[in-house]
């Protein structure tokens, strides 16, 4: 079973997911990833997180085809209609106290492990940590969701492929594929990706903007540190509101993504980090007599603290 291995490096946690020897995604992997999460958001000393793989070719590979070939094999097949609310019954489940555990002994449990896998990413993506994918290989299925449900996401140059090969075995991707690829790519990319099925070079992906920066494999975590320290050092409140109301406002139409986005602004408005950074902003104006937004010198200032300050 893969674990997901973090050490600290100042504010900015590194975890490397291993499973060996072929670095395939797992309930390990994701069980390891969901404790990171929380970690990073009850942890007030860290603002991002660094995920890379351990394997010298795979950030991290596909699901375990044979658990999903078991899981086929061992029930009756259903219709959307059934699946969705299958889903839906066993995620309301999941929230009683002590019911996921029994869930993992019955026919249920896929449906469970389908769940937590969406769940996990989902707190990524509200978390108030920036999450950096240090992808140091290839991608493929639910490695390639991963680094989709990342904040930002840095490749290492070289004979590596990120994409969705679900197709190929006659079902769509399954743990936010779609979804996250029509977000960032738009839906007739994503469509020409998911329906195709193979790889996308690293330069491609690049060209694409799956990923944001191609680095050399020896400057790869090093470069992903650096922007995660950057990001990360801006107030967690304000980040964690930025990232709910890009990923979430989305998916609505305008005025409801309008409502979200003004929801989030008004609470974060009232933070201590809001305060104390919109106080330090206006003692500079006052002192100067210079809009410090517009003064390059403050404004580089406050781009490296991550935020105004006193």
């Amino acid at each position: 079973m893969g674990e997901v291995r973090v050490e600290r490096r100042g504010t900015v946690l590194l975890a490397t997911l291993e499973n060996p020897p072929h670095g395939l995604m797992d309930s390990g992997i994701v069980d390891g990833l969901a404790s990171l999460v929380t970690r990073a958001d009850e942890d007030d000393g860290v603002g991002a997180v660094v995920l890379t793989g351990a394997h010298p070719e795979r950030f991290v590979a596909h699901y375990d085809v044979g658990e999903l070939l078991a899981a086929a094999r061992g029930g009756p097949s259903v219709g959307r209609r059934a699946a969705g609310a299958s889903l839906r019954v066993v995620g309301t489940l999941r929230r009683v106290r002590g019911v996921e555990r029994a869930l993992a002994r019955t026919p249920a449990a896929g449906l469970a492990a389908l769940e937590r896998f969406h769940e996990t990413f989902l707190a990524m993506n509200r978390s108030g940590a920036v999450f950096v994918a240090a992808l140091n290989g290839s991608a493929m299925g639910g490695g390639c969701e991963l680094a989709l449900a990342c904040d930002l996401r840095l490749m290492a140059e070289g004979d590596f492929g990120v994409g969705q090969p679900e197709i190929l075995f006659g079902f769509p991707p399954g743990g936010g594929g779609t979804q996250r690829l029509a977000r960032l790519l738009g839906s007739a990319r994503a469509l020409r990706l998911v329906l195709d099925g193979g790889p996308l070079s690293p330069t491609e992906a690049l060209e694409l903007g799956l990923v944001d920066e191609l680095v050399s494999g020896d400057r790869l975590i090093e470069r992903a540190l650096a922007v995660a320290e950057r990001l990360g050092a801006r107030p967690k409140a304000g980040v964690a509101a930025c990232k709910r109301a890009v990923y979430e406002g989305g998916s609505l139409g305008l005025a409801d993504g309008l409502r979200l986005e003004a929801a989030e602004f008004l609470a974060a408005l009232g933070t201590p980090a809001a305060v104390e950074a919109m106080a330090a902003y206006q003692d500079e104006l006052q002192r100067s007599g210079e809009l410090p937004g517009y003064d390059r010198a403050a404004l580089e200032r406050a781009l490296e603290r991550g935020r105004f300050q006193a």
